[in-house]
């Protein structure tokens, strides 16, 4: 039986779909194509959350574009896992503020 909680198995999922459906030969790989489609299912996902959609829509949404992310990183070619543990070490060592009442973590650039 397959782990389907492993990273490994999720990209292969992700892999399959894009097989099944030759994205790599139809466009569906084509990184402005996937952007828009990421934009999309952010605005699904906004709409969940300010229409007060039930948990069990947002959870569709997020894993929407959570699918598509996994997308992106076969279409551009790139460790999805590598890139997001190089990011999280980066970020875990930034400084956090409030800004405007609320929590930020960013590479604040003071002038």
């Amino acid at each position: 039986m397959v782990n389907r909680d492993s990273y490994d198995a999720m990209l292969a999922a992700v892999q399959a779909f894009h097989d099944k459906h030759d994205f790599k030969n139809t466009g569906g790989e084509e990184l402005t194509y996937r952007i828009a489609l990421m934009t999309e299912e952010l605005g699904e996902i906004a709409e969940a959350v300010t229409k007060g959609k039930s948990r069990e829509v947002l959870a569709e949404e997020v894993a929407d574009l959570f699918i598509l992310l996994f997308g992106t990183a076969i279409a551009a070619d790139f460790d999805l896992k590598q890139a997001f543990w190089e990011k999280m070490e980066k970020i875990m060592q930034r400084e956090s503020r409030m800004v405007n009442g609320r929590i930020r973590v960013s590479e604040f650039r003071d002038s």
